[in-house]
């Protein structure tokens, strides 16, 4: 059902310790998604990556349900630690942009009844994230992708590497922000040993 890939790759400074984290690209007609694999500190593979299609020929109702099926087959295959969704911005094409949204609502329905972490980034954070800059063109983004995943070619269709690249987003966003947390544990606790001597300084 799902096209797996064993390809292996080491990129430093950008890691989510021992988790399994599942982007997925929202669409109605296709849905992309990249399952990576993330283990210590430094080791990420790509498990599996693909789309997920419907056709437009059959009923809304009948197209969501579809999704609906394949992409709990997806979190029953893999049991992602985390699902990254793609945050949807209201379009000048109304009736796409309702439909990308009941996609990403079905998919954040699911991971949350599963327990999994759910998140969401806008293409400007995933583009910044991947490429580390906001205006990248989506060729840029897909090439990034090839080079941060190790890929002999660049995944297709671009539904596929663009769920790729929201998974990677959090990969660098998740230790951008472990930084953060450890800089700011690091001033507390100096913080906390000035204001202890100075207490001890005082009774004394």
């Amino acid at each position: 059902m799902f096209a797996p890939s064993a390809e292996r790759c080491v990129v430093p400074n950008s890691v989510v310790p021992d988790s399994v984290v599942l982007g997925i690209d929202p669409g109605l007609t296709r849905c992309g998604y990249a399952v990576l694999e993330v283990r210590g500190f430094t080791d990420i593979s790509l498990a599996a990556i693909g789309v997920l299609r419907t056709s437009p020929e059959n009923h809304l109702p009948d197209r969501l349900a579809e999704l609906s099926i394949e992409i709990e087959a997806l979190l029953d295959e893999y049991h992602p630690t985390v699902v990254v969704v793609e945050h949807i911005f209201f379009q000048s094409n109304v009736r796409t942009a309702m439909s990308v949204g009941q996609v990403s609502g079905l998919a954040l329905s699911a991971a949350s009844r599963r327990g999994c972490q759910v998140v969401q980034y806008t293409p400007n954070q995933v583009k910044v994230a991947v490429t580390g800059w906001g205006s990248a063109d989506k060729a840029q983004v897909q090439r990034m992708v090839k080079q941060r995943l190790g890929l002999n070619t660049i995944p297709k269709p671009v539904d596929a590497a663009d769920a790729a690249a929201i998974a990677l987003c959090h990969v660098a966003s998740y230790r951008l922000a472990e930084k953060v947390a450890q800089k700011v544990a690091q001033k507390v606790a100096q913080k906390l040993t000035v204001a202890n001597r100075a207490k001890k300084s005082h009774s004394g």
